[in-house]
């Protein structure tokens, strides 16, 4: 994976993680689920000129959904919690 922008797919903006963004400077985004951390670190770095401190990776599994009388599965996703260097700020508004 080379393209950093294959890589992040979309930030996630819940109450809990902007509350992570003021207090303790970090960001959660979508990311590919090939991607390692390294990739990670390396495209947040590139698309938004920061330093990267540390990076989390979290595996989420999809819902088991019921459509009718058979049951399925939504898609599960990957997220990155990215932690900056103090200072260092994105713009994800």
């Amino acid at each position: 994976m080379k393209d950093p922008y294959t890589v992040i797919l979309a930030p996630i903006l819940t109450e809990k993680t902007t509350s992570s963004i003021e207090h303790v400077n970090q960001y959660t985004f979508r990311v590919h689920p090939a991607a390692n951390k390294i990739e990670i670190r390396r495209a947040v770095e590139s698309i938004f000129n920061v330093k990267v401190v540390r990076v989390c990776t979290r595996t989420k599994a999809g819902k088991h959904k019921r459509m009718g009388a058979k049951m399925g599965e939504t898609r599960g996703w990957k997220e990155a919690i990215v932690h900056l260097r103090p200072g260092e700020k994105i713009d994800v508004y």
